[in-house]
């Protein structure tokens, strides 16, 4: 027996769900064309070498052909009653695939009779018995034709196999039908090869599974930066996608797959595989299942629509989850936040202890909402890169610690004057997490001085417990009015600075753009960083009465800055006729000091004639005003930007009015 390392033929050539007959045609089309096939090798077949004998005659009820064809699906054959006795269906060491080959089909598509010499319909005869005898000579004729037929098939198929049995395929890359798309044969390297290219002038090459890759020209238009994708250069970049898993997707892989070169020895995979055996997200806490997953790792989960006007403070277990990075197990006994920079002479480390006891305990009311909230209005101008957000990255919660300009005020930071005569003066407040890439690289983000006001808080409460390990425990700064990135969770380090911080999410993300400006031309430095948030509003819930005359509508407002929403407007004609929404109680909060979201309602509302007699769905449009009169865009094509981030146009969602059966 020859040992070969074949993939299973149906799975090879995608015709697992053809029919007998298509699959026949569809084999003999491609074993008598130029295609090459590679094999994969991830499965080892055993299969016997034909001899002699294999094809002696036999009047035993045993097939004459006993292990030959015994590898091979059914599709290789002719579909039709073959006139010999059906095989075995015995697993052995030889012949382990069971199969019958008791199919009865009365045609055979034109392409296979064509490739294989059978004659047409009008001369095939149904093989209804298994009594040689009763055959007539013609049809007899007939089958031994194609047997025949079948028989250089298979010869072809196994010397192609048994010469090429070393070349590979990625069978994970397809075509928008269901044949994969074959590689041709391409060279394959060892690990100190691939090492050896990590420049520009010698190449950047890149290992991901068994795949080569030559990315020089692509690392220059990297999304993430120059900086992240060259840590991989020379080695294997599935330890930096299992940190940032968004980057295993079919459009990814497709864009990576442009620049295969070759492939990967087995000493190579084999050192590589050990790199990737441990998963960084094995720690991280359970979720609520109410979430809607966006990304398993990292975390991110937006809040069901239905659940965010529920209450005017969202529960703990349902709040949006934003994550970077795995979640930092972190010991609350051994905390400590170190505070530095400008007009310290030495960092200053707090216990949890100390910020819970040394500080008075404030509360602020405040939404937190990512930049990418609603992406997939301006997704749908445009595609972008990023999270499918639609309106759920949005909570609103009850924050409590101790205020930032207490706690600067005890370390001695005056933000009103100079260090000292020659230094500078404090711009920025940095803030790092304790989360941390491959590379030990943490999240980071600032804030300009001018930001901080008394309501920021360094935050070990929310909703009056503990602060939840996906939300910052054991410390989370809370930026009140500012895009949630810069509420940065697991606080470790503040650091007091002229310049704002330097970390890939300050710099290189959270920008908004013009619509002109594409991953071609974009400069990250030509845009200051987001902080504050435009205003937005979303419809959650909309509900028709049973008479379908009526419809009762709930939905948010938000705007950034401490600014309150002081009007919704909602149409239900496509924007030529408006309603004022009703907006629900929220605690007093001064002027320009309105960080939690309002909620809004409009009940009861008449259904437009037009639309009750026979359009059966409602557009329904919401629009919302802050305390400076700003106002949301009519569309998301004058603010599309390739992030994707600040979509604010006004709100649309389609309803039906009937039900479904009435539909039908």
């Amino acid at each position: 027996s020859a040992m070969l390392k074949v993939p299973r033929l149906s799975s090879l050539l995608g015709i697992t769900s053809r029919s007998p007959s298509s699959s026949s045609s569809y084999l003999l089309r491609h074993i008598t064309s130029s295609t090459k096939f590679s094999p994969t090798r991830s499965q080892t077949f055993t299969c016997s070498t034909p001899s002699s004998s294999a094809f002696s005659s036999s009047s035993s009820s045993s097939s004459p052909f006993p292990s030959f064809f015994h590898v091979y699906p059914p599709s290789i054959f002719v579909s039709r009653r073959m006139p010999y006795p059906a095989p075995s269906t015995t697993t052995s060491s030889t012949s382990f695939i069971q199969r019958s080959y008791h199919t009865t089909t009365t045609s055979t598509s034109s392409s296979s009779s064509s490739s294989s010499g059978c004659r047409s319909n009008s001369q095939r005869q149904n093989y209804g018995s298994s009594d040689d005898n009763s055959r007539s000579s013609s049809s007899s004729s007939s089958s031994w034709w194609g047997f025949i037929c079948m028989i250089a098939a298979g010869s072809f198929y196994v010397s192609y196999l048994t010469l090429h049995n070393t070349t590979k395929c990625d069978d994970a890359i397809t075509n928008s039908g269901d044949e994969p798309k074959i590689r041709k044969t391409l060279p394959v390297y060892s690990r100190e090869q691939v090492s050896q290219h990590k420049t520009k002038e010698t190449g950047i090459w890149v290992v991901y599974k068994d795949g080569v890759y030559d990315i020089t020209e692509f690392v220059e238009s990297h999304p993430g930066g120059l900086d992240k994708i060259m840590l991989a250069a020379g080695s294997s970049i599935e330890p930096y996608w299992l940190m940032y898993q968004m980057h295993n997707k079919k459009e990814i892989r497709e864009i990576l797959d442009q620049f295969l070169i070759g492939y990967l020895d087995d000493e190579g995979q084999t050192f590589f595989l050990e790199q990737i055996k441990h998963d960084p997200y094995a720690n991280d806490p359970h979720r609520h299942p109410a979430l809607v997953i966006r990304s398993l790792k990292p975390m991110n989960a937006e809040t069901p629509s239905e659940l965010l006007v529920e209450n005017y403070i969202t529960p703990n277990n349902v709040f949006y989850v934003r994550n970077h990075l795995p979640v930092p197990v972190v010991d609350p006994d051994t905390y400590e936040l170190e505070i530095t920079g400008l007009g310290l002479d030495v960092p200053i480390r707090l216990s949890l202890h100390d910020l819970k006891t040394k500080f008075p305990r404030h509360s602020v009311v405040s939404a937190i909402q990512c930049a990418g909230n609603r992406r997939t209005d301006i997704n749908h101008v445009k595609p972008v890169k990023g999270l499918e957000w639609t309106v759920g990255a949005i909570s609103n919660a009850k924050w409590s610690g101790a205020r930032l300009v207490d706690v600067l005020a005890y370390v001695g930071v005056d933000l009103k004057k100079k260090a000292s005569d020659t230094d500078d003066t404090i711009e920025h407040i940095c803030f790092d997490g304790l989360d941390r890439d491959i590379t030990n690289k943490n999240y980071g983000s600032s804030i300009p001085t001018v930001l901080l006001h008394d309501d920021v808080i360094l935050a070990y409460e929310m909703n009056g417990e503990e602060l939840p390990r996906d939300h910052g425990f054991p410390i989370r700064v809370v930026v009140p009015g500012v895009v949630g990135a810069r509420n940065v969770k697991w606080l470790g380090r503040v650091e007091l600075s002229k310049t704002e911080s330097h970390a890939f999410w300050q710099q290189n993300d959270y920008k908004g753009f013009s619509p002109s400006v594409d991953w071609n031309n974009v400069d990250f430095t030509s845009a200051p960083a987001i902080q504050e948030l435009p205003v937005t509003s979303a419809i959650c819930q909309a509900e028709v009465s049973d008479d379908k005359e009526r419809i009762s509508i709930k939905g948010y407002a938000f705007s950034g800055g401490g600014r309150g929403i002081i009007r919704v407007d909602v149409s239900l004609d496509g924007g030529k006729n408006w309603q004022t929404a009703s907006l629900c109680d929220v605690p007093d909060q001064p002027y320009n000091r309105v960080y939690g979201w309002t909620l809004w309602k409009l009940e009861n509302v008449v259904i437009p004639a037009n639309a009750a007699a026979g359009r059966r769905k409602l557009a329904i449009i919401a629009k919302a005003v802050d305390s400076s009169y700003n106002v949301q865009p009519d569309s998301s094509a004058p603010i599309w930007n390739l992030r994707g981030v600040l979509s604010n146009a006004w709100h649309t969602v389609t309803v039906p009015i009937d039900d479904e059966d009435d539909d039908e």
